[in-house]
């Protein structure tokens, strides 16, 4: 597999922007995904999700502490893949720090004792970032006509 060494700028950046992401963990024999508002921290190197201590993410986390997480912008046709290494944190500053609206549907406050952090330190990525919907059918439709590949936009696995 090739990667890209000086790319992950446009992997934080579509990660930033779509903000959401589906959080796949490893639950025993079988792969878990859930959505999660992501945090990013570009310079930490790291993406932050608040949780809870009820959700058994850290109990999976603690066994299984690889995780993958897939950002998707379907309407614009961006997406993104990162995988990396997770661990649960209960630091009471930092969740203050991350407190914020997608905060408030779950807990009353960053004071609520079932908080935790979940810190995902990323270790590889894969970025697809086509030119939008419309385009990319047109594209599609080109290519099966004229029997040639479609250029679908820019495509990169990233060391991060």
């Amino acid at each position: 597999m090739t990667y890209i060494e000086d790319d992950n700028g446009e992997v934080w950046d579509l990660a930033q922007k779509i903000g959401f992401c589906m959080l796949t963990t490893q639950s025993g024999a079988d792969l878990k995904a859930r959505p999660m508002s992501a945090y990013i921290e570009r310079v930490e190197n790291a993406l932050y999700f608040l949780t809870d201590v009820k959700s058994h993410k850290d109990d999976e986390v603690a066994r299984h502490p690889n995780v993958c997480l897939a950002f998707a912008d379907t309407k614009k046709q961006k997406y993104v893949s990162i995988s990396g290494v997770a661990e649960v944190q209960n630091d009471r500053e930092k969740i203050r720090d991350l407190w914020s609206t997608p905060a408030k549907a779950w807990w009353d406050s960053p004071d609520d004792p079932s908080i935790r952090i979940l810190k995902v330190t990323p270790s590889s990525a894969e970025y697809w970032d086509s030119p939008g919907t419309v385009i990319s059918y047109i594209k599609m439709v080109a290519a099966a006509v004229t029997s040639a590949k479609p250029d679908m936009g820019e495509n990169a696995k990233v060391r991060m």
